[in-house]
Order: C-alpha cells, then sequence, then structure tokens
C-alpha cells in the first residue's frame, strides 16, 4: 500500500473512532436520562440492570478515547514521518 493510501485509510479509521467515541457518550447521556426517570418510576429490573449498562458504557467510552488519542498520535507521526502534505501536493500537481 503506498503511503497516501494508507494514510487515508488511518485518516478514515480515526473518523471512525471520533463518531464511535461520540456515539457511546450519547449511549452514557440516554441511560443517565432513563436512570433519573426511573428514579421516580422505581421500576426493579432498571434499577438492577442499568448501573452496570452505565458502567460498562463508561469502561469501552475510556477505552475507545484511548484507542483514539493513540491512533491519532500514530497518523499525525505518519503524516510527519512521510511528509504527506507534499505528497498530496505533488499527486495534485501529477493530476493536472
Amino acid at each position: 500500500m503506498d503511503k497516501l493510501k494508507k494514510f487515508g485509510l488511518m485518516e478514515k479509521i480515526v473518523h471512525e473512532l471520533e463518531d464511535l467515541k461520540n456515539s457511546q457518550q450519547a449511549f452514557i447521556q440516554k441511560l443517565g436520562k432513563i436512570e433519573v426517570d426511573n428514579m421516580e418510576l422505581g421500576n426493579k429490573r432498571l434499577e438492577k440492570d442499568l448501573p452496570d449498562m452505565h458502567q460498562r458504557g463508561a469502561d469501552n467510552l475510556d477505552t475507545i478515547a484511548a484507542i483514539l488519542e493513540d491512533f491519532a498520535s500514530q497518523t499525525d507521526a505518519f503524516s510527519d514521518k512521510n511528509n504527506i502534505a507534499a505528497l498530496r501536493e505533488q499527486e495534485a500537481i501529477d493530476k493536472l
């Protein structure tokens, strides 16, 4: 795989990880809203299962955030090492 294709795929993964992180944050927020609503309702099943779901979601969010930070750093380092900006400029010139 050439360097520009590899970098493009790395950028795509960074964006997908960002989307996944945002989705996980939304999941946790929705669980929190259900937990608050259930304080008034008092459904036993929700009381039993929601805290565990919330914790697993928070753990997943922490993992996703750590992976994203590490992979974004690797992507930036790859870009710097391989002078991706110059390769993109050259590719644009070659297309003319």
